[in-house]
């Protein structure tokens, strides 16, 4: 068995319900899992409540969905994707037992499929979580947020992440902004015959690439996020655990930075 039944998260002290996910996992099903990475993510929801509030959120990678939950107490639409149809069916599952936390004030979770590897949103009306022209049109036409959690430990597929992303956000019809979650994991390898982050490595090179990528349309500007926002959830936050924000405006607009890009970010 590669997932367990219903089990009470520990570190999420204040999800009244027992959202599903899995202790241990074979690498194809880590989305099963619940990672650093997505409580570090959650937290910085929390802090900046009133960005998200009202707001249209993609989540890509969502796994178990606890991000897109988090963020849907206070967003108007959330969409949770990833692929697999038992891991999107136990996310399904996770935003129906919390769906008290948005019930008053929040909007709502819409679980979807989403493949990094696919130029085209799932419209089969035959699949499950595939998208309906409803949806396209409300994502195209309102989404501002991007959300990622810990989703950057195979340099393929952090190669078609950042390409879902170029895609997307050409799509949008707003700027947005994209928050990416990693943690540098230190490994010993035996071509290095030394401690590296290969992993990481590669994730600070595809954003140093997209922030210097020519684009006659869209810019793309990527900043880190300081840690110092407080830790609502239970959970070890090392050091190695990293927010950087990524902010995408259209070229016609002046270079985003710090000062002028629109303050989605404190």
């Amino acid at each position: 068995m590669f997932w367990t039944p219903v089990v009470r998260w520990p570190f999420l002290f204040w999800f009244p319900s027992c959202p599903e996910h899995t202790m241990a996992t074979p690498l194809e099903d880590v989305g099963k899992q619940v990672w650093r990475g997505a409580l570090f993510l959650a937290d910085y929801i929390l802090f900046q409540w009133d960005l998200f509030q009202g707001c249209t959120v993609l989540e890509l990678g969502a796994g178990t969905g606890l991000a897109s939950i988090v963020a849907a107490t206070v967003a108007q639409t959330v969409y949770c994707t990833d692929v697999g149809a038992d891991l999107l069916a136990m996310c399904q599952r996770n935003v129906a037992l919390n769906s008290h936390l948005t019930a008053s004030g929040g909007g709502v979770v819409k679980v979807r499929e989403l493949d990094w590897l696919k130029d085209d949103l799932c419209t089969d009306p035959d699949v499950l979580f595939s998208w309906s022209e409803e949806d396209i049109s409300d994502l195209y036409n309102h989404t501002t947020i991007l959300l990622a959690a810990e989703v950057f430990y195979d340099d393929d597929l952090t190669d078609a992440l950042f390409k879902t992303l170029c895609r997307l956000a050409h799509k949008l019809k707003n700027s947005c902004t994209a928050i990416l979650s990693v943690e540098k994991r230190l490994n010993f390898t035996l071509s290095h015959l030394d401690v590296t982050c290969e992993a990481y490595d590669h994730f600070r090179s595809s954003l140093y690439r997209l922030e210097k990528l020519e684009d006659c349309q869209l810019r793309f500007a990527v900043e880190p996020v300081e840690a110092s926002f407080p830790q609502h959830l239970v959970y070890e936050r090392i050091q190695q655990l990293e927010l950087w924000k990524i902010f995408v405006e259209p070229v016609t607009s002046p270079i985003a930075s710090a000062s002028t890009a629109p303050r989605l970010f404190l």
